[in-house]
């Protein structure tokens, strides 16, 4: 498969009736069943991923024979999509295109169909992603929320997790958050409050998004080797025994996967995360006439 990601998850969108659709919430709109021989074939995937991965296979078959719409995944997680790459990166006649409902989003729906399909589709992939924003307007001002609050009001409302993406708070006066296209008027109806704040709720135009532009750190760092607790205490200013120890603890991940391991060795891409403490990205590495590495990193804060 040749996959083109824009930047940045899998079961097909159900087309039920509007009345329908609460009564069926509760229930997990994308599963399909996934063999267990399948699943065994994807033992480097992490054991969470796993079946989630096979589901996504399985939706790349069916989109290798769809001609007129791609097939669409609900919102996955960075982890997810990452070992769907992996994963199908080596099928033909299929195409991938992300789209969470503005450039950086983290999660995003993959949309997936025949190579000359999505030519057309990742020009603009807002449509028929379907990703529709909304817009909570409350006065959070003697009662702050976060982003587990929203999310919690959400999910409170009997959505599976699969359907939302990311949220982006908004201080005091509420939060923007992209959802299923499909369930606008189910949030309408049903999410009146977060935390003790009565709510509004509107669909906004993803024009509208109000994403904060990410602020980055750009440095250079010369080192002797590129193990993880080398380039990760450089790049976050930390002691290399405390990045080992944060590795160790299983607060930092590599490409969005769990890494325990300090002497794991980097390369050019690569993007590193860890708790609390925001994500770097590996851009350049060359080699001094030392024989040391000249690494060039951005980090995301």
């Amino acid at each position: 498969m040749h996959l083109h990601f824009q930047k940045s998850q899998c079961g097909r969108m159900l087309q039920l009736p509007r009345r329908t659709l609460p009564g069926m919430l509760l229930k997990n709109l994308h599963a399909t069943s996934a063999s267990k021989a399948a699943v065994d074939n994807l033992g480097w995937v992490p054991a969470e991923n796993r079946v989630e991965v096979s589901r996504i296979l399985d939706l790349c078959k069916r989109a290798s024979r769809a001609w007129d719409s791609p097939l669409l995944t609900d919102f996955l997680s960075p982890s997810v999509m990452a070992d769907a790459m992996t994963a199908i990166s080596g099928l033909a006649d299929v195409k991938g295109v992300s789209w969470g409902g503005y450039p950086q989003a983290e999660r995003c729906r993959l949309l997936l169909g025949r190579e000359e399909l999505m030519d057309i589709i990742q020009e603009n992939p807002a449509e028929a992603s379907k990703v529709a924003a909304l817009e909570l307007k409350g006065n959070f001002l003697f009662d702050p929320a976060t982003h587990p609050d929203f999310l919690g009001a959400i999910l409170g409302t009997g959505v599976v997790r699969g359907k939302v993406g990311d949220i982006l708070v908004q201080g005091e006066s509420g939060a923007q958050i992209m959802v299923d296209s499909e369930l606008i008027e189910h949030f309408e109806d049903t999410l009146t409050q977060v935390r003790t704040v009565p709510v509004k709720v509107r669909a906004i135009p993803l024009q509208e998004i109000n994403a904060p532009p990410p602020r980055v750190q750009t440095m250079s760092s010369t080192e002797a080797s590129l193990r993880l607790d080398s380039l990760a205490s450089a790049g976050f200013r930390l002691s290399r025994q405390k990045m080992a120890d944060l590795v160790k603890a299983n607060n930092v991940r590599v490409n969005w996967r769990p890494v325990t391991k300090p002497s794991v060795e980097l390369q050019q891409g690569d993007i590193i995360s860890c708790t609390g403490k925001g994500r770097l990205e590996i851009k350049e590495i060359n080699t001094t006439k030392k024989g040391k590495f000249a690494v060039e990193m951005v980090r995301f804060v």
